[in-house]
Protein backbone atom coordinates (compact mmCIF):
# COMPACT_ATOMS: atom_id res chain seq x y z
CA UNK A 1 0.00 0.00 0.00
CA UNK A 2 1.12 3.60 -0.78
CA UNK A 3 2.60 4.55 2.77
CA UNK A 4 2.85 8.06 1.93
CA UNK A 5 -0.89 8.90 1.86
CA UNK A 6 -3.61 6.39 3.23
CA UNK A 7 -6.27 6.78 1.34
CA UNK A 8 -4.88 6.16 -2.19
CA UNK A 9 -3.14 2.64 -3.07
CA UNK A 10 -1.38 1.60 -6.14
CA UNK A 11 -2.07 -1.87 -8.09
CA UNK A 12 -2.79 -2.89 -11.50
CA UNK A 13 -5.93 -3.09 -13.76
CA UNK A 14 -4.90 -5.19 -16.74
CA UNK A 15 -2.39 -8.24 -17.16
CA UNK A 16 0.64 -8.15 -19.25
CA UNK A 17 3.41 -10.94 -20.15
CA UNK A 18 7.20 -10.86 -20.44
CA UNK A 19 10.05 -13.11 -21.05
CA UNK A 20 13.40 -13.75 -19.40
CA UNK A 21 15.91 -16.15 -20.73
CA UNK A 22 18.84 -18.16 -18.99
CA UNK A 23 21.27 -20.97 -20.21
CA UNK A 24 18.30 -22.11 -22.33
CA UNK A 25 15.76 -22.15 -19.45
CA UNK A 26 12.66 -19.62 -20.39
CA UNK A 27 10.91 -17.93 -17.81
CA UNK A 28 7.68 -16.22 -18.62
CA UNK A 29 6.26 -13.94 -16.48
CA UNK A 30 2.58 -13.00 -16.07
CA UNK A 31 0.63 -10.31 -13.79
CA UNK A 32 -3.03 -10.21 -13.40
CA UNK A 33 -4.84 -7.71 -11.17
CA UNK A 34 -6.71 -9.86 -8.16
CA UNK A 35 -8.98 -9.03 -5.24
CA UNK A 36 -9.71 -12.47 -3.58
CA UNK A 37 -7.80 -16.09 -3.30
CA UNK A 38 -10.26 -17.90 -5.76
CA UNK A 39 -9.09 -15.10 -8.26
CA UNK A 40 -5.61 -16.18 -7.95
CA UNK A 41 -6.68 -20.50 -8.00
CA UNK A 42 -8.42 -19.74 -10.88
CA UNK A 43 -5.69 -17.60 -12.65
CA UNK A 44 -3.39 -20.25 -11.81
CA UNK A 45 -5.05 -22.89 -13.67
CA UNK A 46 -5.79 -21.30 -16.41
CA UNK A 47 -1.93 -20.60 -16.45
CA UNK A 48 -1.10 -24.09 -15.86
CA UNK A 49 -3.58 -24.92 -19.03
CA UNK A 50 -1.89 -22.24 -21.26
CA UNK A 51 1.15 -24.10 -20.24
CA UNK A 52 0.74 -27.70 -19.64
CA UNK A 53 4.53 -28.98 -20.27
CA UNK A 54 6.32 -25.90 -18.27
CA UNK A 55 8.42 -27.43 -15.58
CA UNK A 56 7.26 -25.20 -12.61
CA UNK A 57 4.68 -23.09 -12.62
CA UNK A 58 5.64 -20.37 -9.50
CA UNK A 59 3.45 -17.49 -8.24
CA UNK A 60 3.06 -14.55 -5.08
CA UNK A 61 0.19 -12.56 -4.69
CA UNK A 62 -0.40 -9.50 -2.13
CA UNK A 63 -4.63 -9.04 -1.56
CA UNK A 64 -6.11 -6.52 0.61
CA UNK A 65 -5.69 -2.79 0.76
CA UNK A 66 -3.72 -3.13 4.28
CA UNK A 67 -1.70 -5.87 2.34
CA UNK A 68 -1.65 -8.88 4.87
CA UNK A 69 -2.97 -11.46 2.61
CA UNK A 70 0.12 -13.05 0.74
CA UNK A 71 1.24 -16.33 -0.58
CA UNK A 72 4.25 -17.26 -2.55
CA UNK A 73 4.91 -20.94 -4.58
CA UNK A 74 8.19 -22.13 -5.26
CA UNK A 75 6.88 -25.10 -6.91
CA UNK A 76 9.18 -27.34 -6.57
CA UNK A 77 12.36 -25.31 -7.25
CA UNK A 78 14.52 -25.05 -4.02
CA UNK A 79 12.90 -22.83 -0.95
CA UNK A 80 12.89 -19.32 -1.35
CA UNK A 81 14.40 -19.00 -5.43
CA UNK A 82 10.96 -18.02 -6.64
CA UNK A 83 7.96 -17.14 -4.64
CA UNK A 84 9.90 -15.05 -2.84
CA UNK A 85 11.80 -12.91 -5.27
CA UNK A 86 8.30 -12.92 -7.12
CA UNK A 87 6.37 -11.42 -3.97
CA UNK A 88 9.50 -9.15 -3.81
CA UNK A 89 8.87 -7.03 -6.79
CA UNK A 90 5.16 -6.87 -5.83
CA UNK A 91 6.38 -5.25 -2.58
CA UNK A 92 8.69 -3.12 -4.40
CA UNK A 93 6.26 -1.28 -6.08
CA UNK A 94 4.32 -1.25 -2.56
CA UNK A 95 1.31 -2.78 -4.44
CA UNK A 96 -0.96 -4.89 -3.34
CA UNK A 97 -4.11 -7.11 -5.12
CA UNK A 98 -1.44 -8.21 -7.23
CA UNK A 99 -0.83 -11.37 -8.62
CA UNK A 100 2.19 -12.89 -10.74
CA UNK A 101 3.04 -16.27 -12.00
CA UNK A 102 6.07 -17.33 -13.84
CA UNK A 103 6.11 -20.44 -15.84
CA UNK A 104 9.77 -21.57 -16.40
CA UNK A 105 10.53 -24.57 -19.32
CA UNK A 106 13.83 -26.09 -17.69
CA UNK A 107 16.67 -25.62 -20.42
CA UNK A 108 19.16 -28.83 -19.18
CA UNK A 109 21.32 -26.66 -17.75
CA UNK A 110 21.07 -26.60 -13.79
CA UNK A 111 21.49 -22.11 -12.46
CA UNK A 112 21.89 -22.48 -8.69
CA UNK A 113 19.88 -20.83 -6.10
CA UNK A 114 21.44 -17.36 -7.05
CA UNK A 115 20.66 -17.90 -10.87
CA UNK A 116 17.27 -19.05 -10.09
CA UNK A 117 16.56 -15.74 -8.05
CA UNK A 118 18.28 -13.75 -10.37
CA UNK A 119 15.96 -15.59 -13.18
CA UNK A 120 12.38 -15.38 -11.32
CA UNK A 121 12.98 -12.10 -10.00
CA UNK A 122 13.64 -10.66 -13.69
CA UNK A 123 10.61 -11.94 -15.09
CA UNK A 124 8.17 -10.69 -12.69
CA UNK A 125 10.46 -7.60 -13.29
CA UNK A 126 9.77 -7.80 -16.74
CA UNK A 127 6.57 -7.85 -16.53
CA UNK A 128 5.46 -5.50 -14.30
CA UNK A 129 7.30 -3.31 -16.20
CA UNK A 130 4.65 -3.92 -19.16
CA UNK A 131 1.78 -3.57 -16.80
CA UNK A 132 0.36 -0.12 -16.02
CA UNK A 133 0.48 1.44 -12.53
CA UNK A 134 -2.94 2.74 -11.08
CA UNK A 135 -3.45 4.48 -8.45
CA UNK A 136 -6.89 4.08 -6.55
CA UNK A 137 -8.59 5.50 -4.26
CA UNK A 138 -9.45 3.51 -0.47
CA UNK A 139 -13.37 3.08 -0.68
CA UNK A 140 -15.86 3.15 1.93
CA UNK A 141 -19.32 1.70 1.24
CA UNK A 142 -22.74 3.15 1.80
CA UNK A 143 -26.19 1.93 1.41
CA UNK A 144 -27.82 5.76 -0.15
CA UNK A 145 -31.79 5.65 0.51
CA UNK A 146 -33.64 7.50 -1.83
CA UNK A 147 -37.20 8.45 -3.98
CA UNK A 148 -36.75 8.35 -7.25
CA UNK A 149 -37.56 11.48 -7.69
CA UNK A 150 -34.17 12.26 -6.31
CA UNK A 151 -32.10 10.02 -9.20
CA UNK A 152 -30.77 13.25 -11.07
CA UNK A 153 -29.17 14.94 -8.02
CA UNK A 154 -27.84 11.60 -6.52
CA UNK A 155 -26.01 10.19 -10.42
CA UNK A 156 -24.76 13.92 -10.87
CA UNK A 157 -23.19 13.77 -7.03
CA UNK A 158 -21.91 10.22 -7.59
CA UNK A 159 -20.18 11.48 -10.89
CA UNK A 160 -18.52 14.68 -9.38
CA UNK A 161 -16.86 12.79 -6.96
CA UNK A 162 -16.11 9.51 -8.66
CA UNK A 163 -18.33 7.70 -6.83
CA UNK A 164 -18.51 3.76 -7.80
CA UNK A 165 -21.99 2.62 -8.36
CA UNK A 166 -21.90 -1.16 -6.76
CA UNK A 167 -25.17 -2.15 -6.34
CA UNK A 168 -28.49 -0.61 -6.97
CA UNK A 169 -32.30 -1.45 -7.31
CA UNK A 170 -34.39 1.26 -8.65
CA UNK A 171 -38.44 1.27 -8.19
CA UNK A 172 -40.27 4.11 -6.43
CA UNK A 173 -38.05 4.14 -3.65
CA UNK A 174 -34.54 3.23 -4.46
CA UNK A 175 -31.66 1.91 -2.69
CA UNK A 176 -27.97 1.96 -3.89
CA UNK A 177 -24.55 0.85 -2.94
CA UNK A 178 -22.19 3.57 -3.73
CA UNK A 179 -17.91 3.12 -3.07
CA UNK A 180 -16.96 6.32 -1.66
CA UNK A 181 -13.69 7.73 -1.75
CA UNK A 182 -12.65 7.29 2.29
CA UNK A 183 -11.04 11.16 2.12
CA UNK A 184 -14.48 12.96 0.63
CA UNK A 185 -16.82 10.80 2.56
CA UNK A 186 -17.54 13.32 5.55
CA UNK A 187 -18.32 16.23 2.11
CA UNK A 188 -20.28 13.30 0.21
CA UNK A 189 -22.77 12.39 2.99
CA UNK A 190 -23.19 15.91 3.65
CA UNK A 191 -24.67 16.61 0.16
CA UNK A 192 -26.31 13.55 -0.20
CA UNK A 193 -28.10 14.12 3.21
CA UNK A 194 -29.34 17.70 1.83
CA UNK A 195 -31.20 16.09 -0.99
CA UNK A 196 -34.96 15.56 0.47
CA UNK A 197 -36.25 12.49 1.65
CA UNK A 198 -32.06 10.44 1.29
CA UNK A 199 -30.92 8.64 3.81
CA UNK A 200 -27.30 7.14 3.97
CA UNK A 201 -25.64 5.04 6.54
CA UNK A 202 -22.10 3.17 6.56
CA UNK A 203 -22.02 -0.64 5.18
CA UNK A 204 -20.66 -2.49 7.81
CA UNK A 205 -17.29 -4.44 6.67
Amino acid sequence: MNMTDPDMYFTIDKSATAEFKDRGSRFIGHTFPATSVQECKVQLIGMKKVHPKATHHCFGYRLGLDGHLFRVSDDGEPSGTAGRPILGQIDSKQMVNVHIVVVRYFGGTLLGVPGLINAYKSAAALALQLTPLVQKPVEKEFLVQFDYTSIGEIMALTKQYNCRILRQEMQLFCNMTLAIPRNRVQEISYKLREIRNVEVAPVSD
